[in-house]
């Protein structure tokens, strides 16, 4: 009996170990042919029913779909089975325009079950099957403009009246200046003398004209005018002291960036009778003389020193000037023969015009002419250097020597004449 019990024993152990050795051995050989072959048949299965759905759409151009159809992602998710596969293989009515990927599906699950991973009833348990929409999606929408607020036009009752203006090539600029002086000297002083009052009136227009297009246009108004009034002048209460009206006129051609052909007309005359102290004699009157000198040749505009120094210079080789007078009583002060009213000139014509900024309050303003009949010599030059106080008050010096060879010739001075006066006053610019 005891004997017995160790048989069974033993018999009981060598299955166990022989049974162990099986499973190890199965499991052993699962791991290195089973997973290979598996996922070789499921390639294979792949690649035939590509090859069959090449054929499909070979055969058929129907079946062919711009986008690829979201049903073919179970060809490439973890294999499921699918209800309505099944469904559809006993279903009475025609097959569908896809029944050739229920085929696909129904011949892998025939063949090979064990590749199934999951059923439709868990999917359907995680959620819906999300099925692709057949509508076309636009394109090239604009995010920007879809969510952007709406503005709303206004909408106008009449037409809009559209003003086009042309541009303006005139430029304008002046000066004004006005200089008062008095002089007291008692008749008891030490040293002699006389009182005296003056006043000086200055004003200077200029309206130019340049379209930029090579044709300009200048114009320059210059009137002074100054009275003195002093103790020792027994026959005039007031006297002129400076007189002058002139215009410039110039109409030029551009020649090139600096040089212009021009046209230059000079009209000069006084406003009232000269005069001097204690004589009875008319020196000068309106239009006696009245000077008219018009030229042709270059102008060069002066700009130099970054903008400081500005003006021009007229160079006319030929120019007329023509004298007129018209107090018959006055003709032979100014070179014309008794009782004659006019006289007529050839010659050429020198003019240079500047306005110098020396310093920030202090300015030079000069004009050069000159003018020769190859017989005779005229030569004027006007200088007048203001020295600013502040904006309405500024101090001027003028100096202004002048040659005259057609004029009698005096025994002290020759030809030569001068002016020079120093004032103090009101002054405004535009």
């Amino acid at each position: 009996m005891r004997m017995r019990n160790i048989l069974i024993l033993l018999f009981v152990g060598f299955a166990v170990v022989a049974n162990s050795q099986t499973r190890s051995r199965k499991s052993h050989q699962a791991d290195v042919d089973t997973v290979p072959v598996l996922v070789k048949n499921y390639m294979d299965s792949l690649q035939s029913r590509r090859v069959a759905i090449d054929s499909v759409y070979a055969a058929n151009d129907s079946m062919t779909v711009a986008e690829p159809d979201g049903r073919y992602y179970r060809f490439f998710v973890p294999l499921t089975f699918y209800h309505n596969i099944i469904e559809s293989v006993f279903s009475m009515s025609a097959p569908s325009c896809n029944s050739w990927q229920n085929q696909t599906l129904l011949d892998i699950y025939m063949q090979r079950p064990d590749l199934v991973s999951g059923t439709q009833s868990q999917l359907d348990h995680a959620g819906p099957l999300i099925q692709p929409k057949e509508e076309t999606v636009e394109r090239d929408v604009d995010i920007v403009g879809m969510v952007s607020p709406k503005v709303k036009e206004e909408r106008i009752e009449s037409p809009i009246n559209i003003i086009v203006e042309k541009p303006n090539f005139w430029s304008f600029s002046g000066d004004y200046n006005l200089q008062l002086f008095q002089n007291y000297v008692s008749d008891n002083w030490y040293k002699g003398g006389e009182s005296n009052y003056s006043m000086l009136g200055t004003v200077t227009l200029q309206a130019n004209y340049n379209n930029k297009q090579r044709f300009r246009w200048d114009n320059k108004l210059e009137m002074r005018l100054g009275f003195q009034n002093s103790r020792g002048d027994t026959l005039h209460t007031v006297r002129a002291s400076e007189d002058l009206l002139r215009y410039t006129g110039k109409v030029g051609l551009q020649a090139t960036k600096k040089w212009y052909y021009s046209l230059q007309l000079i009209a000069s005359t006084q406003f009232m009778r000269g005069l001097k102290s204690n004589d009875p004699n008319v020196y000068s009157k309106f239009l006696a003389p009245l000077y008219l000198t018009p030229s042709l040749g270059m102008d060069y505009n002066i700009n130099w020193l970054k903008g400081k120094l500005k003006g021009s210079a007229h160079l006319a080789p030929i120019a007329y000037k023509l004298t007129y007078v018209s107090d018959k009583k006055l003709s032979t002060r100014f070179g014309l023969d008794a009782d004659k009213h006019v006289k007529n000139d050839f010659g050429s014509e020198i003019t240079v015009d500047f306005n110098w900024q020396l310093a920030k309050d202090v300015r030079w303003k000069t004009r050069l002419y000159a003018y020769t009949t190859y017989k005779r010599m005229l030569m004027e030059w006007e200088n007048t250097f203001t020295f600013v106080v502040n904006k309405y008050i500024s101090s001027n010096l003028f100096l202004y020597p002048r040659f005259d060879d057609g004029a009698a010739r005096d025994g002290k001075h020759g030809y030569w004449q001068m002016k020079e006066y120093i004032s103090l006053g009101f002054s405004y610019g535009f």
